[in-house]
């Protein structure tokens, strides 16, 4: 390989990292803006189908992109509705749950002074450092991530009007992408375009239809069990599995943490903590892929890589939008020579690898069997004595 090739390469390299770290500095600086028009065309990209039934009924364009945006509003506000009814009660019962929390804390506190030999003053000095940090650091943590209910509502009125003004104008938009990319490219746009909306619909839809199969397994397992606020509690769960591997513990230690604020039973948090961790197996081995589908496969490194640098750029809808945002760059990389290394990176081929191997060997072997033997190859073989004497 010569320098030229080297320092051509390099400086390839050094090109996208630079190009990787601009975006990133550009979506930090105008996450304010870019996040609403981000849910948007997710929003956009799952109504479609609605919009195109609704025109196909002989509707106005304008009409039926708006029926289609306002039953998005209609089910949106239907689950914020049912996950607040459900909260009422909880909220109303937080302070006993907080004194019979303590009683357990104060009994674990025994058992550590007698056990590890760990007074009691030192405890409370501990917990004390402990609070001060939640209170310098966690608190600002929690103002930036839980937004006001003003900013929420003009978020959905945003996403909303972003949505139907996307819808309108879809075809203006293809029309645009095309114009901007050369005529050459004109097979691997349409290939990204068609690709990226059939992975967004699906994931989107595959992942609601997964949240309320979780919601609706959790919610079971814990009225079996007996525990109080289980609808609540198995809604919140699924709603927190939604963000990869780390939601299922965090859903995990808050229902086990409710449940012994309000029961003093060992067992029932042994069964929780059984139930749920067989209901997510059941659902990361079975419904993931019969639901979602093997088109949004990225491998595990990736994914966690992804939901913290989303949520570090971004906060809370950064952990949302890491999947699908790394599944649609998954497709646009495969898509161009120069990216097609990235795309490796994000795959996840690690199944596929053994069925591949399996494959080749049947191949060979087929091979064997029906291709005949030549002349040459009969010549080459050994001969043994007793032939060598005819």
């Amino acid at each position: 390989m010569s320098t030229v090739e080297k320092v051509s390469y390099a400086q390839k390299l050094s090109y996208q990292l630079l190009m990787i770290l601009l975006i990133g500095i550009l979506i930090y600086l105008g996450h304010g803006v870019l996040v609403p028009i981000y849910f948007s065309i997710l929003l956009s990209i799952l109504l479609l189908p609605v919009a195109g039934l609704l025109e196909k009924c002989y509707l106005p364009s304008t009409l039926a992109n708006l029926i289609a945006v306002l039953l998005a509003l209609t089910v949106i506000a239907a689950i914020v509705y049912f996950i607040s009814s459900q909260m009422v009660g909880f909220l109303n019962d937080i302070s006993a749950i907080r004194e019979h929390l303590a009683e357990h804390i104060s009994s674990l506190g025994k058992w550590l002074e007698k056990t590890v030999h760990i007074s009691t003053a030192q405890q409370e000095i501990l917990i004390e450092n402990a609070k001060e940090e939640v209170r310098h650091s966690g608190g600002q943590y929690i103002g930036e991530t839980f937004l006001t209910v003003s900013q929420i509502v003009v978020f959905i009125i945003l996403v909303a009007i972003y949505s139907f003004l996307i819808l309108c104008y879809r075809h203006l938009i293809k029309r645009f992408l095309f114009a901007v990319f050369d005529s050459q490219h004109k097979e691997s746009l349409e290939y990204v375009l068609v690709e990226s909306k059939h992975i967004i619909q699906k994931y989107m839809t595959g992942l609601l239809i997964e949240m309320a199969i979780v919601a609706t397994c959790n919610s079971v397992l814990l009225l079996i069990i007996g525990v109080e606020y289980a609808i609540f509690l198995g809604v919140f769960a699924a709603v927190l599995n939604i963000v990869p591997y780390v939601g299922l513990f965090i859903g995990v230690g808050f229902t086990v943490l409710v449940t012994m604020g309000n029961s003093s039973g060992i067992h029932e948090i042994i069964w929780i903590i059984a139930g749920m961790e067989v209901i997510h197996f059941l659902d990361a081995n079975f419904l993931m892929t019969k639901i979602v589908g093997s088109k949004v496969k990225i491998n595990a490194l990736m994914t966690i890589v992804g939901v913290v640098i989303g949520g570090t750029i971004i906060g809370l809808p950064g952990v949302f939008l890491a999947l699908p945002t790394i599944a649609v760059l998954n497709v646009i990389f495969a898509q161009i020579d120069a990216l097609k290394p990235w795309s490796i990176l994000l795959s996840d081929d690690r199944e596929s690898i053994p069925q591949k191997r399996i494959l080749l060997h049947i191949q060979k072997i087929t091979r064997k069997i029906k291709t005949p033997i030549s002349v040459k190859e009969v010549n080459k073989a050994p001969v043994s004595k007793d032939e060598r004497l005819i």
